[in-house]
């Protein structure tokens, strides 16, 4: 049986999300591609025993699926969650051979590669990764694929109650209005909040220059009594109760909270926003990398893959598993953005330790100036 480590905040998460209306895909049976042994799956040699330890995001995982996994491969799970990549980061530097899978986002990878903490995917037992769709293949971050599997995508973007608001909401510039004042919350997140206020600025939401940061830490700072919270990850929860009436947030939090409240929408805004993909990576460390590979081979068959996105409501990168989808998924433009949209959209890059500090220092700012 899955072990979540995290707890009862945890359990009572996925409880919600069992319950809620989402067009959901059966999981499927899909058998293991290595030979069984006595009527189980053989495990590898040289691993410790039958476990597999994965660290990733809240509400990121249809929990059947990983029942699933451990029958068929006769394993048991201890599955963890973070909130920001960088909370991630810190948890694998503390405690290297604590996890095997991680899901870091693109910028990320390029950091955890460049330190070394990223295992070669070995291509040989990932043979589903032929799924994959052209637009995730030899990526900037990860050029080749040579670490990491695709996860899944999506958007930055603004979840809001319409009927709060009274009106639709289309631009960054919503957030920062006078008549929501004390209603919004943003995500505690250096890159993609610094990122999208770059944006409405007219700024890229991967620059290095000192000035342009400086001005997006300021207008924070400036309109600090317009925001209610900055949350970890955890924005579409106060939607949801009704203690805030826009939030910035991950596409998938918010559809997963649409499905119980007619009245809660998601908007790419009309300056662009940020795109990012997620991936399976394998720490170096990792005291069970053959299964971890099994896993992320099971994660890219195209039932699986399907299954996982109809749960939680993000875009898939497996070409194989969209025609599996429901059409009013695959038709849905804010979960896959027309061309003319993807051009409004910017990947966050890895700019370096000396950019990441500037990031974080403008951000302790803006949360500094918050809690006066």
């Amino acid at each position: 049986m899955t072990v979540l480590k995290t707890g009862v905040a945890v359990l009572a998460s996925i409880v919600a999300l069992a319950a809620c209306d989402a067009p959901a895909i059966p999981v499927p049976t899909v058998q293991p591609p290595i030979e069984a042994v006595g009527g189980q799956p053989a495990n590898a040699g040289g691993e410790q025993s039958a476990e597999l330890n994965i660290f990733n995001w809240d509400t990121y995982i249809d929990p059947a699926l990983l029942d699933a996994f451990e029958q068929q491969y006769n394993v048991e799970i201890n599955y963890d969650i973070y909130a920001s990549n960088e909370d991630m980061l810190a948890t694998v530097h503390a405690g290297p051979t604590d996890y095997d899978i991680v899901v870091p986002s693109d910028y990320m990878v390029a950091t955890m590669r460049g330190e070394g903490l990223l295992a070669p995917l070995r291509r040989a037992n990932v043979p589903n990764f032929e799924h994959v769709d052209a637009a995730f293949l030899n990526p900037v971050f990860d050029p080749g694929n040579r670490y990491c599997a695709p996860y899944q995508w999506g958007t930055l973007g603004i979840g809001y109650n319409v009927r709060a608001t009274g009106r639709e909401i289309t631009s960054w510039a919503d957030l920062f209005d006078p008549a929501f004042k004390g209603r919004v919350a943003l995500l505690d997140d250096p890159r993609g909040a610094l990122g999208v206020v770059l944006l409405y600025l007219g700024y890229s939401p991967n620059t290095t220059n000192v000035v342009e940061l400086e001005a997006a830490r300021d207008f924070l700072k400036q309109h600090s009594r317009q925001i209610a919270a900055y949350v970890p990850d955890t924005g579409q929860d106060l939607l949801a109760a009704g203690d805030v009436d826009l939030v910035l947030e991950w596409s998938g939090d918010i559809y997963q909270t649409m499905e119980n409240n007619p009245d809660i929408r998601y908007v790419i805004p009309e300056e662009g926003s940020i795109i990012w993909a997620d991936n399976m990576c394998i720490l170096s460390t990792a005291p069970h990398r053959d299964m971890a590979e099994k896993f992320i081979n099971y994660i890219l068959e195209p039932e699986v893959g399907a299954a996982l996105s109809s749960y939680i409501r993000y875009a898939t990168p497996n070409r194989a598993a969209l025609p599996l989808l429901p059409t009013s998924d695959r038709s849905d433009p804010a979960l896959y953005p027309s061309d003319e949209v993807r051009q409004r959209l910017f990947f966050l890059a890895d700019n370096g330790p000396e950019a990441t500090r500037l990031y974080e220092q403008a951000w302790a700012d803006v949360l500094a100036a918050h809690t006066r």
